[in-house]
């Protein structure tokens, strides 16, 4: 097997600033350590060895979360791996494994404390590895959080999106269909003759009941009940349609009251067409108007996205209504909500000033509590979600409340733990509170949780002025 040698050492990149000595000190206390393609160098709760230095062959780090395995990176030849000075990681959290027979140059772990003392560029090296893998690891943590949280309100939104763009599809296509000119219907028509005066009457009978503000709710009895006495009545003046038009008319609450009154301006033989005419428009008005509110409801889906990710936005700390982000994401969940038969309590304390702060990251932090607050209350089949502002002195609170099953006592110092999971395979990362607390953190702020008799609390704490 070919050992490490110093020419070697001296090519790779990371030890470029290290005088010959301190690299040849470093490979006359390492060993060379081989290791076969699946054995482990990390595991979970045992202490981290090394560094090591691979110098051949491939191992991988990944973890094990509900039964399926995550996979982060692979280290290869010329790369660093294990314990690193000044580290505070010392006991594993996942699994390094090789994943084909490996040589590693490893250095025995309590020698570091030498290296630190003796050799301040080796040192040096080591320590500029462990700032690159921090960053790079915060990046890549940050990456999957955010396509997790993406993740989360895509099906929701979708869902959201659909509803309003089916109806706007099925309501142009009926509305082209609605308004396809019949001849017989236009024939109808321009034999109609009305004197102006009797057409006067008859329009203001009409439009005292199509302008009006408020139209009462009629239950599914109700509104059947009417339909079968306008149709009746149509039947009884030979109006054609009688029960196809019916309902347009109950859709803008005439009774057959208000439609006698009508009639009676009008020549008997001209009821049936005047009738159809005139539910044909009302028709045609209803499905202008769904078209309006789907067309609405989809513009204000798209603008909740905007704000939620503050995408047109500078990305530093700037002034805003925390209720705005808040909504926001509620928006964004409510299919969720709704889902999940959740009842949805807001008590906001409208008087808190705007707060300084990074809208686009607070709108992560909600997203992930509230998402976690609807998955624990899945066990129940349906919930009581509690949203909460108020102000503490020169910090604003922000408190979510769920009543699902409390968080077991033993799990509570571990929940902002990165990796820590109780969801189900697929349903979680362990990184939704540990990236809840990293943000919190970035605003000077707290987040402490309480659960105990069906009620448990994240409370979010942070300074109104950033």
């Amino acid at each position: 097997m070919q050992s490490v040698t110093l020419p070697w050492l001296q090519s790779l990149e990371v030890f470029h600033n290290v005088p010959d000595g301190q690299l040849q000190w470093f490979l006359d206390n390492s060993n060379e350590n081989a290791i076969q393609n699946g054995d482990f160098l990390i595991e979970p709760g045992q202490a981290i060895t090394g560094p090591h230095l691979i110098f051949s062959g491939k191992v991988q780090m990944f973890i094990l979360q509900n039964g399926g395995r995550r996979e982060y990176t692979d280290f290869v030849k010329g790369d660093i791996i294990g314990y690193l000075p000044y580290s505070r990681g010392k006991i594993g959290i996942g699994y390094a494994q090789a994943k084909e027979d490996t040589l590693l140059l490893s250095f025995p772990t309590e020698r570091v404390m030498d290296m630190i003392k003796l050799h301040f560029e080796l040192t040096q090296a080591f320590v500029h590895v462990m700032s690159n893998r921090v960053r790079n690891f915060t990046e890549m943590r940050q990456q999957n959080e955010k396509m997790m949280a993406l993740g989360k309100l895509s099906a929701g939104l979708a869902h959201e999106l659909n509803n309003p763009a089916s109806a706007i599809v099925r309501d142009s296509i009926s509305l082209k269909e609605h308004l396809k000119l019949d001849p017989r219907v236009l024939k109808n028509m321009l034999t109609i003759k009305i004197e102006e005066a009797a057409a006067d009457l008859f329009n203001e009978e009409l439009f005292k009941v199509i302008s009006a503000e408020h139209r009462p709710y009629l239950t599914l009895k109700q509104r059947t009940q009417r339909e079968d006495e306008i149709a009746d009545w149509f039947d009884e003046i030979e109006v054609e349609n009688a029960y196809a038009i019916a309902e347009s008319y109950v859709d803008f609450n005439f009774t057959v009251e208000n439609l006698k009154a009508c009639a009676v301006h009008i020549p008997p033989h001209h009821l049936s067409t005047l009738f159809n005419r005139i539910s044909s428009l009302l028709i045609t008005e209803r499905m202008v108007d769904d078209i309006q509110e789907s067309s609405d409801r989809i513009a204000t889906l798209v603008n909740s996205v905007k704000n939620f990710t503050h995408m047109d936005r500078a990305q530093d700390k700037q002034y805003a209504d925390i209720h705005n982000g808040i909504r926001n994401t509620l928006t964004m969940l409510g299919y969720k909500l709704k889902k999940g038969n959740i009842t949805l309590m807001e008590e906001y304390d409208h008087s808190l000033p705007e707060v300084k702060a990074l809208i686009g990251e607070l709108n992560q932090v909600w997203t992930n509590l509230i998402d976690n607050a609807i998955d624990a209350m899945e066990a129940n089949g349906q919930g009581i979600l509690v949203l909460k502002t108020e102000r503490d002195r020169e910090f604003v609170q922000v408190s979510i409340i769920n009543d699902g099953p409390d968080i077991e006592e033993e799990n509570l110092p571990k929940i902002f733990d990165p990796f820590f999971t109780t969801k189900t395979m697929g349903k979680g990362t362990g990184m939704g509170l540990e990236v809840v607390q990293r943000i919190v953190n970035q605003h000077n702020g707290s987040v402490k949780v309480k659960s105990k008799d069906g009620h448990t609390a994240f409370v979010v704490c942070f300074p109104i002025d950033g």
